[in-house]
């Protein structure tokens, strides 16, 4: 009778992990059309979508694409002790959508500039990885990204506003929050309407969570330092019942490694970091590919897309995207490429 009852203990949950995977398999192909797989994608002008190191946006049932601009020739920058592929900074660009699959290009929303190398948003600096936020308080979009120099000597964080998701957006300039590096970033607004810049640190050693003046313009002197000592960059991070969650990479310049990522109750830690959430074929290199953000479908609970960029280091302008769904597991997360290319 207890060999009886075992199986049957057994069998239970064979069948319950299979009505999972059944459930996971359907919330997969809901979301095919919205799905990515390592290729261009176009707006609705047949053209390719230029958008790259991209944030999202979700304003009044749009989705608003933020992303770095890649154009013209890809050059290798000399002296450096990693691959430092560049092409001119071409400012940020913004694309909307009303069901994640059907593009339309707002063009340049914050502009570079030419021939002034002093200033932040020349086309001689680097201007990474933006992100915008809405602040409710103020009625600002509010758009934060990376700004240095060709050579990572500068390493601040970029602050922009504006009246209208799509722009145009007036630069205000850039800090060191609290003294200190910003290189690879992201931006958070929590539940309670607190925002957080969250960005690869001393040397790309350590990440560091500070949180944001009440009008998201100003870093605060409170901060925590996590991952310490474990050379992460590239962050995207979201929230899931009331756990958050952040997906990072190692630093090997433009060729892609293993992600991995780390989980926390409260913003500010501590966290725990965990391995690759990237499972099966090319999982080491994260099917070759950068993560940039982290998407929560709206009207999809617990529903998340990974938005990584493929680098083509020598042809930057010719990178491709890869979207893939995340799989959670109570405070475990999984990222399956489906068809494994």
């Amino acid at each position: 009778m207890n060999i009886l009852n075992g199986r049957i203990k057994i069998l239970l949950i064979l069948l319950l992990l299979s009505c999972y995977n059944l459930s996971f398999s359907n919330e997969v192909h809901s979301l095919t059309d919205t799905l990515i797989k390592g290729s261009a994608l176009i707006d609705t002008d047949g053209k390719p979508v230029n958008a790259h190191g991209a944030g999202m946006l979700y304003h009044k049932g749009v989705y608003y694409l933020f992303g770095e601009v890649k154009k013209g020739k890809t050059w290798l920058v000399p002296d450096q002790q990693w691959e430092d592929f560049r092409v001119p900074a071409g400012g940020v660009s913004c694309y909307s959508s009303t069901d994640l699959k059907h593009w339309k290009n707002r063009g340049v929303v914050l502009k570079p500039t030419t021939n002034n190398p002093g200033y932040d948003l020349d086309t001689g600096r680097v201007i990474e990885r933006p992100k915008v936020i809405y602040n409710e308080r103020t009625k600002k979009f509010v758009m934060w990204m990376h700004i240095d120099k060709n050579d990572y000597s500068y390493s601040r964080g970029g602050v922009a506003i504006s009246d209208n998701p799509f722009g145009p957006y007036q630069y205000l300039g850039s800090v060191a929050p609290n003294h200190q590096m910003l290189r690879d970033m992201t931006l958070f607004k929590d539940d309670d309407g607190k925002a957080y810049l969250i960005y690869s640190s001393e040397n790309n050693n350590t990440m560091h969570v500070c949180l944001l003046s009440d009008d998201y313009l100003t870093p605060t002197k409170t901060y925590t330092r996590i991952l310490e000592d474990k050379g992460r960059e590239s962050p995207a991070i979201f929230k899931n019942k009331g756990k958050y969650f952040l997906i990072t990479s190692g630093c090997t310049g433009w060729s892609p490694n293993a992600a991995s990522y780390a989980v926390a109750d409260q913003i500010m830690g501590p966290w725990a970091a965990r391995e690759n959430p990237c499972k099966g074929p090319n999982a080491e290199v994260s099917f070759f590919s950068q993560g940039a953000f982290v998407l929560p479908v709206v009207n999809k609970p617990d529903t998340f897309i990974f938005m990584a960029d493929r680098w083509n280091k020598t042809d930057l302008e010719k990178s491709g995207y890869l979207w893939l769904p995340i799989r959670i597991i109570n405070d475990k997360i999984e990222i399956h490429n489906i068809d494994g290319r």
